[in-house]
């Protein structure tokens, strides 16, 4: 290691580095090579593993050398083995500690080391050991080629080098992309990093060597695992310092935390330490100052582009440039009128001005005022229609000879064409600008969105601009070939189905698509960039991407106010106006089909909800066929139960879901995107069928006690019944309405007909008035019966007695509950299940477990 050579790190900077770090016999290492040990003849030379020290005393070691069938020894005197000498022996020393006197012997008499887990690495593997010119500690770094710039000092370089061909990894002095698959930089300057942020290659700072060393000891662990390194890139503003000017306070306050957040500093405009100077090109004509030949003076699409990329961007493609540059001046210079060529030139800038004042014109279809704002689009508003190709042509070849003047009837059709191209630019430009380019593999810095978030914002676009397309060919067509027995109608009717297919997975998840664009600007810097980048460019006309995806939202019923319009200026004996009749029913269908599955989203969102904030909520809750209906907030307290329980009630149409609130929230719920739910904050107890409830008690309330009801199930497990009694707490519950309510779902899962013979209710159809009679007087009687079952005006003793004594059902039949136990419910400190043959205690109920949707009910849903 005396040797020495000069190596180059940047431009303009030069190392002294110790000859080892490039030496030539481990630059080409690959996996391949690195086990060289599976070429040597063992008949001849035989290997041997002495343990050094502390390895001696390590199990794992021990047992890993003999899987692989190769002995070993101990020793504590690595002298009387590191001479070298022996050839008998083809010896491996292995030390704990690559920074004790003994690795320093065997160093430099160039024997063979390595670190126990570089053996155990290799036992797992099935591998010999491996026959490396370095000392070896670990395979933390295998397979990794790493490349250094911006560095400085000698000692700094030399120390990481060594830690890298510890940990199995190599080391390439000069950029090769093929090969090197990590560059380690300490600033952002260089022909190294450029190279790197354009390939894709990991930028990371020296701590990621030195934390990954921390991990040498783990056979599991690699320095490459993605998640690991994240940690350690090297922010896109490191070593600069900004200024910012032409921005509002809100932007510049912003783009000052952004830039801090990202490893740079700011100071104010015309600061000797700025190194860049982000100026707002649109508000900014003049500089108020010159600025230094070492001063960048970027546009603000630089800024956002390196937090986009997670790397510095360059400075030279986004510079800014004043109107009195030498660029600008030449441009401006083409146009000059008072050249000898002067001639000429007005000629071109006469045909320039003619053909833009062309171009925005829609002669021969001079546009008509309408009250809705989606037809009131000017000409030059937001991808006009006469911005696209097809349309200048389409108007070029129109333009002679002048149509003469037509009806009402093709006016609004020609409008209907105008929105309609208008429409789908809006469409291309927002898969152009914003979905293609997320959807792009190899992005520099990676992805910018996961795949599912991708989807969850854009939907079904693609579908719905690819039908739109369609259309606008045909009403083009129609349009140009146009004659009052052509049918609109008959378009729309052609494509309505695809419509039907298209709108409703977009619209019905427009919501959830806003959420997420604003979480993702929110929670990812690269994502804000992207849009911060593209929302200014002027194909957006100044509208963000959620303002340009609600169109589709809006789009069906303009189409609809259109057709009404061109059909009450279509003839009675017109066959267009029946078939016009026929497209406003499809779309009116098609809106009708979104608001409907709109509807079931929500209540489909709705459960979800609960499944993710009810811990251990069964998964046979999520259904079709189900929605919430209510949701309160009770408590219940018993004789056996030593706190008061804080239950929350969720009501669906077929079944009731008791959770009980957490006292602590153990752990967070991750999603596969990587989200961070909130902890649940409630704990599921029972998910009980509506069919099991037996009778809704409205306990009176008194001075002790308020707000309470109860419940009387019997449950398919159960011989007796199980009574339940809750207090509501929420003050804006109205208990009236939550019983009613309560009892309507429950209604609506009894199937109340059954099947009996004649005798049994001595009815005959001889005689109609006797039997009307007899009908007569069961319907009273079951009147009475029910009424005092469900009495709400009773007092709690009477209600139990009444509902249990007076009118048991055929599967009541236990006896009635003790009277002493009755009288307790009358007190707001007992509200609980009731004790007796037939009763069972809340908590005791709950505790159990008490599960539902058994295969004894799951049929009655």
């Amino acid at each position: 290691m005396a040797d020495s050579s000069i190596v180059t790190l940047g431009p303009g900077h030069s190392l002294l580095v110790d000859s080892s770090v490039y030496d030539s016999r481990m630059a080409e290492t690959s996996k391949e090579q690195f086990f060289m040990g599976l070429h040597i003849d063992e008949s001849e030379v035989e290997t041997r593993v002495v343990l050094v020290g502390e390895a001696g005393n390590i199990a794992e070691l021990e047992k890993a050398l003999q899987d692989i069938n190769t002995p070993y020894i101990k020793t504590d005197n690595v002298r009387d083995f590191g001479d070298g000498e022996n050839c008998e022996f083809e010896t491996v020393f292995v030390l704990k500690d690559f920074q004790a006197p003994e690795y320093s012997f065997l160093y430099k008499n160039d024997n063979r080391i390595l670190g126990p887990p570089a053996v155990m690495h290799c036992a797992s593997k099935g591998e010999p050991l491996p026959f490396s010119s370095r000392p070896l500690y670990s395979m933390t770094m295998l397979n990794l080629s790493l490349c250094f710039t911006g560095f400085r000092k000698k000692d700094e370089v030399v120390t990481l080098v060594n830690l890298v061909h510890h940990m199995g990894g190599t080391i390439r002095k000069d950029f090769d992309s093929t090969k090197v698959t990590h560059l380690i930089a300490r600033s952002t300057h260089g022909e190294k990093y450029r190279l790197a942020v354009c390939m894709g290659t990991p930028i990371l700072t020296p701590e990621w060597i030195h934390k990954a060393w921390e991990h040498r000891d783990d056979i599991n662990f690699h320095a490459g695992n993605e998640e690991f390194r994240t940690e350690f890139k090297v922010p896109p503003f490191q070593d600069c310092v900004l200024s910012f000017l032409g921005f509002s306070e809100e932007e510049r306050t912003n783009m000052e935390e952004r830039t801090q957040k990202h490893g740079g500093r700011f100071q104010a405009v015309g600061d000797e330490r700025c190194t860049h100077l982000v100026v707002e090109e649109n508000s900014i004509k003049e500089l108020p100052f010159t600025p230094s030949k070492r001063l960048y003076v970027v546009k603000q699409e630089w800024f956002w582009g390196s937090i986009q990329m997670d790397a510095r961007a360059g400075e030279t493609m986004y510079s800014y440039e004043k109107p009195e540059s030498p660029a600008m001046k030449k441009a401006v210079s083409l146009l000059s009128l008072t050249t000898p060529n002067s001639g000429r030139k007005r000629r071109r800038l006469r045909e320039t001005l003619a053909q833009l004042t062309k171009e925005t014109e829609i002669s021969p279809f001079p546009p008509r005022k309408r009250p809705s704002s989606e037809h009131s689009l000017s000409m030059g508003s937001l991808l006009d229609i006469s911005n696209t190709p097809d349309t200048c042509k389409l108007l070029s070849q129109s333009s002679t000879p002048a149509l003469p003047k037509q009806s009402a009837r093709w006016q609004v059709s020609k409008e209907l064409y105008q929105t309609e191209s208008n429409y789908v630019d809006i469409l291309a430009t927002v898969l152009q600008l914003f979905k293609y380019p997320l959807d792009k593999e190899g992005q520099v810095g990676g992805p910018i969105l996961a795949p599912e978030e991708i989807k969850t914002i854009f939907g079904s676009i693609p579908d719905i601009y690819e039908v739109h397309t369609r259309i606008k060919v045909d009403l083009e067509e129609l349009v140009m070939n146009w004659s009052e027995e052509r049918s609109v109608g008959d378009i729309i009717l052609k494509y309505s189905r695809e419509l039907v297919k298209a709108y409703p997975p977009f619209v019905n998840f427009f919501e959830m698509s806003k959420e997420t664009i604003v979480r993702c600007e929110r929670q990812k810097p690269r994502f804000h960039a992207f849009l911060k980048i593209n929302q200014a460019k002027p194909e957006c006309g100044r509208q963000t991407l959620v303002e340009l995806l609600i169109r589709p939202v809006q789009r069906l019923p303009s189409v609809a106010l259109l057709l009404n319009d061109i059909k009450k200026h279509t003839s009675d004996d017109n066959p267009d106006k029946v078939t016009l009749e026929k497209a406003i029913e499809s779309l009116k269908e098609v809106m009708t089909h979104i608001n409907e599955d709109k509807r079931k989203t929500e209540g489909q969102k709705q459960i979800f909800d609960v499944v993710y904030e009810v811990d251990g909520c069964p998964a046979n809750l999520l259904s079709s066929h189900r929605s919430l209906v209510h949701r309160v907030e009770t408590i219940a307290q018993g004789q056996e139960m030593q706190h008061v329980l804080c239950l929350v009630l969720f009501l669906f149409n077929d079944c009731l879901e008791i959770a009980r609130k957490r006292h602590k929230v153990i752990t967070t719920f991750r999603s596969p995107l990587g989200q961070t739910r909130p902890p649940a904050q409630l704990k599921h107890i029972a998910l009980m069928p509506l069919s099991q409830i037996r009778r809704v008690l409205d306990i009176q309330d008194t001075e002790e006690c308020q707000n309470a009801f109860a419940l009387v199930v019997h449950p398919p497990t159960e011989q007796e019944n199980l009574l339940f009694s809750f207090q509501l707490t929420a003050e804006d519950t109205l208990k009236s309405a939550w019983l009613k309510t309560l009892c309507r779902q429950v209604a609506n899962t009894i199937y109340l007909i059954q099947s009996t013979d004649p005798d049994s209710v001595q009815v005959s159809t001889k005689d109609m008035d006797s039997t009307l009679s007899r009908a007569s007087r069961a319907i009273k009687k079951t009147s009475k019966k029910v009424t005092r079952a469900f009495s709400f005006t009773k007092t709690p003793k009477r209600v139990l007695q009444r509902a249990f004594l007076a009118n048991g059902t055929p599967d009541d039949k236990s006896p009635g509950p003790d009277v002493d136990h009755m009288g307790r419910l009358s007190s707001s400190s007992t509200l609980a299940a009731v004790h007796s043959p037939s009763m069972l205690n809340l908590s005791s109920a709950f505790a159990r477990k008490y599960h539902t949707f058994s295969r004894s009910t799951t049929h009655l849903f």
